[in-house]
């Protein structure tokens, strides 16, 4: 699938309620954290920071931190990683019961920062190499341009991660398997939260929300060479070294990757 269609996904929108908001967030965390999705981007991500010489991911748009706790334990194990690698997550709608969790399970080496943060204009005081997991496609071609540009305009390293390879079967399976899995491993979702099982199973907003959601983040997803364009733009003067394409797990999915890395550190 080449074309891409910015519909209208609920996650984005300020009226959104925040119960629903979280039991996207939580749902998202359990299926990326237990599948392993990002695991691997390791090698890859750990050579970028090897590169940039940052001992910190400053991840954006990390909604409930999905993903982090297996990316960090597969890049602690790559040779070229920094010691004492930690992760600061943010997001526009911060979620501080979640990174709370991932927080006390990593010994603080995950941790959430607690005001709202746009991915767009990043705090100047906020240092790290810069990493966006499952949220790359929020953002339509301005925005995501104005986001390489702001993290090359501070010379910070940054890594673009989807995981999906932008496909029929794909969407096919968000519409059908990945639904049951929702109702059948919600009660197992942690924190615990009452709220989740009733807008699930008596007033099931939660699932039908994220398969609306789950199905245009496919359809928004950049390809890569969609993702080179929007690098070349963001940086014009080529100050940074731009990478892009799609790495596969052994038994099948794949994450699209953007990575680029000032030239001066390399």
């Amino acid at each position: 699938m080449k074309f891409r269609l910015h519909l209208f996904e609920f996650e984005d929108q300020p009226w959104f309620p925040e119960v629903l908001r979280a039991g996207q967030m939580d749902y998202l965390r359990f299926m990326i954290s237990g599948l392993g999705i990002y695991r691997p981007v390791a090698p890859l991500l750990a050579q970028a920071l090897h590169q940039a010489q940052q001992p910190q991911l400053l991840e954006l748009g990390a909604g409930a931190g999905g993903g982090t706790e297996t990316v960090l334990a597969a890049l602690r194990q790559q040779p070229t990683a920094p010691p004492g690698l930690r992760l600061l997550l943010t997001d526009l709608y911060p979620q501080p019961a979640a990174w709370a969790d991932v927080a006390e399970r990593t010994a603080g080496a995950i941790r959430g920062h607690a005001a709202p943060v746009n991915a767009l204009a990043v705090p100047a005081d906020l240092l790290g190499f810069r990493v966006i997991f499952s949220a790359f496609h929020h953002f339509a071609p301005p925005q995501a341009e104005a986001l390489l540009r702001d993290a090359v305009a501070s010379g910070a390293g940054i890594g673009v991660f989807e995981g999906a390879g932008k496909s029929w079967l794909e969407i096919a399976l968000a519409l059908t398997v990945l639904p049951v899995a929702q109702l059948l491993l919600t009660p197992f979702f942690r924190p615990f939260r009452l709220s989740r099982l009733v807008f699930t199973y008596l007033l099931p907003l939660i699932p039908l929300t994220t398969i609306w959601d789950g199905v245009v983040s496919i359809f928004r997803m950049y390809p890569p060479a969609d993702l080179l364009a929007l690098a070349q733009r963001a940086d014009p003067a080529g100050r940074y070294r731009w990478q892009a394409g799609q790495l596969r797990h052994w038994w099948g999915p794949r994450v699209t990757y953007l990575v680029g890395v000032a030239s001066s550190q390399q």
